[in-house]
């Protein structure tokens, strides 16, 4: 019992080495070529604080923080998973049309604050706190404030 609980341990430690050396800062030029140019296209009066990739077993994220608090995030080829503009409201053109016509349509003096994506669809956060999921076919598939 006691070398199985040595070994556990021993398992532990060595996880939480090297999980701990996960995430770190980049330069722009290191961020993938889209990112890069996602944000020469959408955030070029922006200036950068910080770009960091985060690796993870499997995949790596990078992260982008401007200096007025906003953020970006992308997968590991790129393409953006989460755009988060509080400040200034996400650009209209990352946004699908589908869900830029619900927003407008339903929530006419609402702006978009932010807009993630996966797999499964999209969620977006409104100026008026509301939160809405989209599934990939662009139904709206729940509401929550």
């Amino acid at each position: 019992m006691k070398r199985f609980f040595l070994m556990l341990m021993c398992v532990f430690a060595m996880s939480t080495v090297v999980m701990a050396d996960n995430e770190k800062p980049i330069q722009v030029g290191e961020l993938p070529t889209k990112a890069q140019t996602f944000i020469s296209t959408y955030f070029k009066s922006q200036k950068i604080a910080l770009a960091k990739v985060e690796t993870e077993l499997f995949s790596k994220v990078y992260d982008v923080i401007f200096t007025n608090g906003e953020k970006l995030e992308f997968d590991k080829s790129g393409e953006w998973l989460e755009v988060n503009c509080k400040q200034t409201g996400v650009p209209a053109k990352i946004v699908p049309a589908a869900i830029s016509n619900y927003v407008k349509t339903n929530y006419p003096d609402a702006k978009i604050l932010k807009i993630e994506r996966d797999k499964k669809g999209y969620e977006v956060q409104l100026s008026n706190r509301w939160e809405i999921t989209f599934d990939s076919q662009m139904r709206v598939i729940d509401i929550d404030d």
